[in-house]
């Protein structure tokens, strides 16, 4: 069953745990190769995959792990300086699950009641939409899956109860979270955040739309 809630953001328990995993680590194959590498573009003069980890710290999160894969040297030296944990991915190639896996097997991730997985390329989510989704998981529990959401269409970051951890373990290829989601039978909450949901950088005029400017290879 699937609940529609408009939470606002609320003070978050302390004994409910939530990591953040940014998921950086694919190819950025939509962009035109000379327009590089779209997590290395700039908007306002900060590399895109820094943006995101900067709002993933200063969010109410408990710790923020990245995941890098595809130029993996250039990515994270944007990061450097950053409060956070870095993994490589090796089979990065293989798809977004793998990326997934990869966060959850560094020491200590899983002893987070939550997860909640952000995509590098999503640069209008803010601090106050990934806390607004960590009120919605404390508000149910840590028990549910808390997936954001834009006028009823599905988007992310998506957050995974701890009870889903084991079998996103298994996920394959480049299904990412949303099969696990749809099929697990835990409850699902979907939380209204307005078009950040499901707003992402592909191709070259998706960055210029947001004054971005590319990173030449």
């Amino acid at each position: 069953m699937t609940n529609r809630q408009e939470l606002p953001n609320q003070f978050l328990k302390p004994d409910i745990s939530v990591a953040i995993i940014i998921l950086a680590a694919g190819r950025s194959s939509r962009m035109p190769s000379d327009a590089g590498h779209k997590l290395l573009s700039t908007i306002d003069d900060v590399p895109l995959v820094r943006r995101m980890a900067l709002r993933a710290i200063e969010s109410k999160a408990s710790h923020v792990y990245a995941i890098t894969g595809f130029r993996h040297e250039e990515i994270e030296a944007c990061l450097v300086g950053l409060d956070m944990t870095i993994a490589f991915n090796l089979a990065f190639a293989s798809g977004m699950s793998s990326s997934l896996i990869t966060g959850l097997n560094i020491p200590g991730a899983m002893d987070h009641d939550g997860i909640l997985v952000l995509l590098a390329d999503m640069p209008a989510i803010t601090v106050e939409n990934l806390d607004q989704l960590i009120a919605a998981f404390e508000m149910f529990g840590a028990r549910a899956v808390i997936r954001a959401v834009h006028v009823g269409i599905p988007g992310n970051p998506v957050i995974l109860p701890k009870a889903l951890y084991h079998r996103a373990l298994t996920l394959q290829a480049d299904r990412g979270a949303k099969m696990l989601i749809e099929t697990s039978g835990v409850e699902m909450v979907e939380i209204e955040i307005g078009e950040a949901a499901v707003i992402d950088i592909d191709t070259l005029d998706d960055l210029e739309r947001f004054g971005g400017v590319p990173s030449p290879s």
